[in-house]
């Protein structure tokens, strides 16, 4: 099947640099489908364009039939897409339902494209998911308690939060019924944030080039075992503790640079820097310990890409919205081995 020209429907601005940001139905709805949640979106320099899906069903359009036709959809929005205004615009995804799987195509089939993606009530689609395809590219995850017994549900959110590398905020709601209310303003308070951040800060650079080369540990190696999970709210907190080690890092660390802490649990405390980047900018924070040993340090890029990927750490929730794009966990060492590499991590 030939697939036509998009049909579009457009609303914000129309300057073509302005960051763009391609709202995808779902299957058996239209492009207008999605415009009654546009009250909750951010408004100023920004573009949106529903597209409409390319495939007439018995009511409305539909993306694909089946997955097999997913290939040739991501094609279509791909080849649109490289029309839109200015090139190196940013762009951004905005997903309902099977217009989830669609857009979790779109990022895995050129995650280079994407500033970042808001996935409300899908599922990714089948087939393999990479390790660390998505590191740099920041995800608000919506899901209903109604669907977290779904497998594809927790496949989607299992790979996405803890093996994508992207830093995701996972929502809950108590129905996907609808697309109003409290989810879909979280989420346009989250698009809003990140349209800042590239405002202020540019795109974030996506991995590239040789391995990061840390100082006192050459290549890092990679972290025995599965990757460290951590809480889905706010604060970030790992799941699991390592061993009793939190007073040895204390003292294999530089302690005359710490502090208390202005946020984390009680006893948390944190490293101050005389230059940046900064877990918190105001404080010249550049790292805080927690009682349980796991550490939040903001990162150059490149390397928070390393460990991440390595197993090392978990990018914050926040990282490229509203912190810097290298901030992530290291969950608390297990053993004096790795004592001595989230020491480095942290002091690099």
């Amino acid at each position: 099947m030939t697939l036509g020209e998009p049909m579009v429907a457009r609303w914000g601005s129309e300057h073509p640099a302005a960051p763009l940001v391609v709202v995808v139905h779902g299957n058996g709805t239209s492009e207008h489908s999605m415009i009654e949640i546009s009250p909750w979106l951010p408004h100023g320099p920004v573009a949106y364009a529903a597209v409409r899906a390319p495939r007439p069903a018995a009511r409305g359009y539909t993306w694909f039939t089946d997955e097999s036709e997913l290939a040739s959809t991501v094609d279509w929005l791909l080849g649109w897409l490289g029309g839109e205004g200015d090139p190196d615009r940013s762009v951004l995804l905005l997903a309902f339902r099977t217009g989830v799987t669609v857009a979790g195509a779109l990022l895995l089939a050129a995650p280079e494209r994407f500033s970042g993606a808001v996935l409300l009530h899908g599922a990714l689609p089948a087939g393999e998911l990479p390790s660390g395809a998505l590191r740099g590219v920041p995800v608000f995850l919506a899901e209903a308690t109604e669907e977290e017994g779904s497998d594809l549900a927790a496949r989607t959110r299992h790979w996405l939060r803890r093996e994508s590398g992207a830093p995701v905020r996972l929502a809950r709601t108590a129905s996907a019924a609808q697309l109003a209310g409290e989810i879909v303003g979280a989420a346009g308070s989250w698009l809003g944030d990140r349209l800042d951040h590239l405002h202020a800060h540019g795109e974030n650079p996506l991995p590239d080039g040789p391995e990061a080369d840390w100082p006192g540990l050459g290549r890092l190696p990679a972290r025995p075992g599965g990757p460290p999970d951590t809480t889905t709210d706010l604060p970030q907190l790992p799941v699991a503790c390592g061993a009793d080690l939190s007073d040895a890092l204390w003292q294999r660390l530089d302690t005359r640079r710490w502090a208390p802490a202005a946020i984390g649990p009680p006893g948390t405390r944190s490293l101050l820097a005389d230059h940046g980047p900064y877990v918190d900018p105001a404080t010249r924070e550049r790292a805080h310990l927690h009682p349980d040993g796991s550490v939040h340090v903001a990162l150059p890029p490149a390397w928070a890409y390393d460990a991440v990927g390595k197993g090392w750490a978990v990018p914050h929730p926040l990282a490229g919205v509203r912190l810097d794009a290298g901030v992530v966990l290291v969950p608390a060492p297990r053993d004096r081995r790795e004592l001595e590499i989230v020491a480095a991590l942290v002091s690099r």
